[in-house]
């Protein structure tokens, strides 16, 4: 018997031993597996970067046959990188890939697999779809599907690294950066230019572009190719929009493996309530740029058809490009003469009419956009409450936030005021000869654009200099905060008037709509003020040494174009010397990123000492 007993516990023994070592067994490949994991996903994130970089000298070079082949054997490297990623994933980290998949990966995961149909299955003779067949064998599905995947696992790296508790000022300055170095390449490809540029102008350029602002040293109509503009205009939209919402955009539609701090990172950058609505509101944000850019191309297109002189391709280009241009605030043109083009000075104005309304709703800001949807849907359900005859319980009281209130109070205010002041010191100086509507048009067109957009039909150097002035100021205020404008913004040019009436009328609080604003939106407010008349000052002596032949006039209007990222111009741009230009390129870096978040982003958030020191007083009268 105790034989037995003695056999039972040794084959418990034995199975017990199985099971711990099963157990140490799974957990050790377990780590292995998430090493190899960590591995991948730093190869892939090169070869993504890898694979940008050759597209880029795929597209942008003229090859030999031999070149070609290398390039093509290069993107199949990257190719078995990019699958052997995304099998690996599939077959030892399963669980993981499931949970923290969603259903953009998917597809461009099932899309890169696909890549691998013409090496598995050679190109059949006769085809059962022929379509299907030439785009699944073709270099451009394959390119294409590349790219794809470069784009959307560089994005989702980049939130890996905001969820390490990085600086995000740090990271939005870097990237601004980044984007703009590799614009400066990019411009400067053979296929973008017809006769080549320098690289300091083509770094101007892509600072301006990416910065939004709309100066350039060069002819931009007789620089650059189709292939060309078409870069410029990617580097615009992606300045506008924001490097970091665009990243944000594809990572988290990407992976759903996103880290609560990256996510609220990237929430305090759109304004949205909370992370839930974090992808609503950035599908939300994109398909209203689309949809207003659409839709600005079509009524341009609709207002130069029987004006200018191009074909019905080209001017559907002019039009797609000048709404972008418009809506991003940028300023850019690719016509000779800009919008000073006789054929449209001369035509019925319906253009300057629709440029300043895309101008407009792209310096509204994203916060305001975001405010408006919620709006609608919240008198939407008020609707359908009252339709079905129930009292809904617990609907908000403040449905427009205090943002959107000053913002658009102000914003309406200045642009009244502004097309008056225009209209009326102008009138007989740079509108005469024009008939009364046309002075109307001109007068809102001129006093629309210098907020930002940095389109002009009369050059400023014709401008009155009580109108000059005004022009500075509305420079100076630029449009709305996390908006496409620059400026130091109506919202905190609202809310140093805001304090200042308060504190001429004696009260304790800054109230505004029978709200509190509160000390810390006063203090930046009264921060970022400071910074721009300082930072401008500077600019301005800084230029007047570089450049001592030029008139005094034009060199503050051009630190102004420049640092509040509006674009307008005497027409001195290309004859800066090469240390005014680079400090033209700080001073519209400067202006998009910010003075205060570069500054946050290098010296970091330093909090109060542990000690309570005595409160004393300021003389200032």
């Amino acid at each position: 018997m105790s034989g037995v007993k003695h056999l039972f516990q040794r084959i418990k023994r034995r199975i017990l031993g199985a099971i711990l070592f099963w157990e140490r067994a799974l957990r050790h490949s377990m780590n292995a597996v998430r090493d190899v994991c960590g591995v991948l996903r730093v190869v892939t994130f090169f070869a993504s970067v890898a694979c940008i970089l050759l597209a880029m000298a795929y597209v942008g070079y003229d090859h030999e046959p031999d070149r070609l082949r290398h390039i093509m054997h290069y993107f199949r490297i990257i190719q078995s990188v990019f699958v052997v990623n995304i099998l690996f994933n599939l077959l030892f980290n399963m669980k993981a890939t499931l949970r923290n998949t969603r259903a953009v990966k998917w597809i461009v995961d099932l899309s890169m697999l696909l890549t691998l149909l013409p090496i598995l299955y050679p190109r059949p003779a006769n085809p059962w779809i022929p379509w299907l067949e030439t785009i699944l064998y073709s270099n451009k599905f394959f390119l294409g599907i590349l790219i794809a995947y470069a784009i959307v696992d560089i994005s989702y790296g980049i939130m890996i690294i905001m969820g390490k508790r990085t600086n995000p000022s740090l990271i939005l300055s870097l990237s601004f950066i980044f984007f703009i170095l590799l614009g400066s390449f990019m411009l400067m490809m053979p296929k973008c230019t017809y006769h080549g540029i320098e690289y300091l102008d083509s770094l101007f350029l892509a600072t301006s572009a990416v910065c939004i602002t709309g100066l350039t040293s060069i002819d931009i109509p007789s620089t650059f190719t189709p292939l060309g503009v078409l870069v410029l205009a990617f580097l615009i939209q992606t300045g506008a929009l924001g490097v970091m919402t665009f990243t944000s955009f594809f990572a988290l539609f990407y992976s759903g493996n996103n880290s609560v701090y990256s996510q609220l990172i990237v929430k305090d950058m759109i304004y949205t309530k909370s992370i839930n609505a974090l992808i609503p509101t950035l599908l939300y944000i994109f398909l209203f740029t689309i949809a207003i850019e659409a839709a600005g191309a079509m009524f341009i297109w609709w207002s130069i058809r029987d004006v200018l002189d191009m074909s019905t391709e080209d001017q559907l280009i002019f039009s797609a490009f000048h709404s972008l241009s418009a809506f991003c605030n940028a300023g850019f043109l690719n016509l000779p003469g800009g919008m000073s083009n006789p054929l449209l000075m001369n035509s019925n104005q319906s253009i300057y009419l629709v440029i300043s309304v895309i101008t407009l709703a792209g310096a509204i800001g994203f916060p305001i956009l975001v405010n408006f949807r919620d709006v609608f849907f919240e008198y939407t359900r008020r609707l359908w409450s009252k339709i079905k005859g129930r009292k809904r319980i617990g609907h908000p009281v403040h449905i427009y936030s205090l943002n959107t209130k000053v913002a658009l109070y102000t914003t309406l205010i200045i642009f009244a005021v502004s097309v008056i002041l225009f209209f009326t010191f102008e009138y007989d100086n740079s509108l005469a000869g024009f008939s009364l509507y046309d002075k109307i048009v001109q007068a809102i067109f001129n006093s629309t654009t210098p907020r930002s957009s940095g389109f002009v039909s009369v050059s400023p150097a014709e401008f009155l200099n009580v109108t000059l002035v005004f022009v500075l100021l509305l420079m100076w205020i630029g449009g709305a905060s996390q908006s496409t404008a620059g400026g130091i913004k109506v919202n905190t040019f609202a809310a140093i008037l805001i304090n200042l009436k308060a504190i001429i009328l004696g009260h304790n609080k800054v109230t505004a709509f029978n709200r509190t604003i509160s000390t810390g939106s006063i203090r930046r407010a009264n921060a970022v003020v400071t910074l721009s008349i300082l930072s401008y000052f500077l600019i301005v002596v800084l230029l007047m040494i570089f450049e001592p032949g030029l008139s005094a006039r034009s060199l503050v209007f051009e630190a102004s174009s420049a640092l509040f990222t509006v674009g307008s111009s005497f027409g001195i741009t290309p004859l800066l010397c090469g240390a005014s230009k680079t400090l033209l390129i700080t001073a519209m870096f400067l202006g998009r990123v910010g003075i205060i978040s570069l500054l946050i982003g290098v010296t970091g958030n330093q909090h109060d000492k542990p000690v309570a020191f005595p409160t004393d007083n300021l003389i200032i009268n």
